[in-house]
């Protein structure tokens, strides 16, 4: 079991991890930190844990704002268009000749 430290505003925070992780959790460590000081002045620096509150709703709000977004269309080929309509012409040569 591996050990990250993470760093909010003044605390320190070492947090155990599998073996591998270590990366990952700095990187959500990262994200956390992004958001403290901006926390911290919403918070009015009452105390550390009111501040991470304040972190942890940030972050849901914007995972609930990422989630409510429309999945974007998937991105089509240029190829990819060349051949729906290479397929289209032929169904109505098919459709033609057939008559």
């Amino acid at each position: 079991m591996a050990e990250v430290t993470l760093t909010f505003g003044t605390r320190r925070h070492t947090v155990a991890c599998p073996d591998g992780q270590e990366d990952h959790l700095r990187r959500l460590g990262a994200m956390l930190a992004a958001n403290y000081p901006t926390a911290e002045k919403a918070s009015g620096g009452l105390s550390g844990e009111r501040t991470m509150l304040f972190v942890a709703l940030m972050l849901a709000d914007s995972l609930d704002e990422a989630k409510r977004r429309p999945a974007a269309a998937p991105a089509v080929s240029h190829d990819e268009v060349l051949l729906g309509l290479i397929a289209e012409q032929l169904e109505m040569l098919a459709e033609r000749l057939e008559q």
